[in-house]
């Protein structure tokens, strides 16, 4: 989740976590990345990352967080920071109103 420390890092970690938009034509979606569970797809760099789409509901969304990295227990550590990470994103898909002006 961008910080430099070993719970952080994919690589110290057998459990690599990540979240992040991706802009496909005007669709605009938020991916959950997780390494893979089974072993054997570890060997494989194509098949080391699982991405998965999170609902951009807040509640949805939040929701999903919870029961794919809380209930699951797949980096529970990690979960307050997953959510502000969420907001964050979901925060930069607003637009801006037309003919709004900034306040004084």
């Amino acid at each position: 989740l961008s910080l430099h420390k070993p719970a952080f890092s994919g690589i110290g970690n057998t459990k690599a976590l990540g979240l992040s938009s991706k802009k496909t034509g005007k669709k605009e979606t938020i991916l959950l990345t997780q390494s893979t569970p089974k072993k054997v797809r570890k060997l494989r760099p194509k098949s080391l990352l699982l991405t998965t789409g999170i609902k951009k509901n807040k509640k949805k969304g939040l929701a999903q967080l919870d029961k794919m990295m809380g209930v699951a227990y797949y980096r529970p550590d990690l979960l307050e920071l997953a959510k502000t990470k969420y907001a964050r994103i979901r925060m930069s898909f607003k637009k801006p109103r037309k003919g709004a002006t900034k306040g004084k």
